[in-house]
């Protein structure tokens, strides 16, 4: 599996503005097609001129139901994502259905509409569009992850839009899903997928494909109802104080994998974040998320003096109050981001 090295030295450099793959979007979509009829959908990250969020919703145009599709473009990406010309003017387009009979989304059929300014959807046009539409459909920049769902949940706008799984713990987003206002979607296969872009992709040669990024922990964010969210999570596995041990700083016990959840313990647990792909709110209450200023909110006391001390001194990392850890004999242990959970 290819690392995420190329993923944070693209948003490091603000270079993150991968395109999805029509079979994505195709694989997503699907769950959703009640939602769609009689609905304004907005692509608002996308230009529509190579989008597949364009493609898919222009070509499913009348079997989805739609009343409109609007499709906005930022000034400054690429005509063609293979070469290096540049936009002139941001543009939005507006497709509203099959005018002469073919089945197509012919050229003439579309409104081809020029931005005052750059097209960036935290314009005052850009939020005009946003105001029209009932559901937004697309791939923000990872970058702006934090400010684009600030958005959606200010206009009141329901959505399905892909992000990474680290946004779970951003503390702008976190408690949006503690408080089941945004869940995840369906997701990729295996948590990952390859975006079109023209960053060069440093995946090992098995997830390399050309003129491709293979980006893994992708996940896609909603706030429509889904199925997926009505099926419990099926347990088999027993508590063992042995196997689960508890936490230093705060009365949870910790669980590695979301499928060793025991069955039979109803006090605090913490799970790694992939738990929320499986997480069914009738059968489990969030209690909050063991990282930093977020950890402490909930109780989680900070690290005591000796193994602040051990963490920095012998295992030679940060220690940060807020962090959930346990103890191995003397040695500190700090699993990675844990969100706490309860049985209900």
């Amino acid at each position: 599996m290819a690392s995420n090295k190329g993923l944070r030295e693209a948003k490091a450099g603000k270079n993150d503005e991968f395109y999805t793959q029509l079979t994505d979007i195709a694989n997503e979509m699907q769950h959703y097609k009640d939602h769609f009829k009689g609905k304004v959908v907005l692509c608002n990250c996308d230009d529509p001129r190579v989008s597949n969020f364009f493609q898919y919703f222009a070509l499913k145009f009348h079997t989805l139901g739609l009343k409109k599709l609007i499709t906005t473009c930022f000034k400054s990406q690429d005509m063609d994502l293979f070469s290096t010309n540049q936009a002139e003017k941001a543009i939005y387009l507006v497709y509203e259905g099959d005018k002469n009979g073919n089945g197509t989304p012919d050229p003439e059929e579309i409104g081809i509409h020029y931005f005052k300014g750059d097209g960036d959807f935290r314009s005052e046009e850009c939020v005009e569009l946003l105001k029209q539409a009932d559901i937004v459909v697309t791939n923000p920049p990872f970058s702006l992850f934090k400010e684009y769902i600030a958005q959606l949940v200010q206009y009141d706008k329901k959505f399905i839009i892909i992000g990474h799984q680290n946004a779970i713990k951003y503390k702008e987003v976190f408690p949006l899903i503690r408080d089941n206002k945004v869940w995840l979607g369906y997701g990729f296969k295996g948590g990952a997928t390859h975006f079109i872009s023209t960053y060069t992709d440093k995946a090992v040669a098995s997830g390399h494909k050309e003129g491709m990024i293979r980006v893994s922990g992708v996940v896609w964010f909603t706030n429509l109802p889904i199925k997926k969210r009505e099926e419990p999570l099926i347990l088999t596995e027993e508590y063992d104080p042995e196997r689960y041990p508890k936490y230093e700083n705060f009365d949870a016990i910790n669980v590695d994998k979301t499928l060793d959840i025991p069955k039979d313990y109803y006090g605090y647990i913490g799970v790694p974040i992939t738990f929320m792909d499986k997480y069914c709110p009738s059968q489990f209450e969030i209690i909050g998320v063991g990282i930093a200023n977020l950890g402490l909110s909930i109780g989680i006391q900070p690290y005591k003096p000796e193994h602040k001390e051990y963490r920095k001194k012998v295992q030679k990392r940060g220690a940060v109050d807020g962090d959930l850890y346990m103890m191995k004999g003397d040695e500190v242990v700090v699993p990675y981001s844990r969100i706490i959970i309860k049985r209900r």
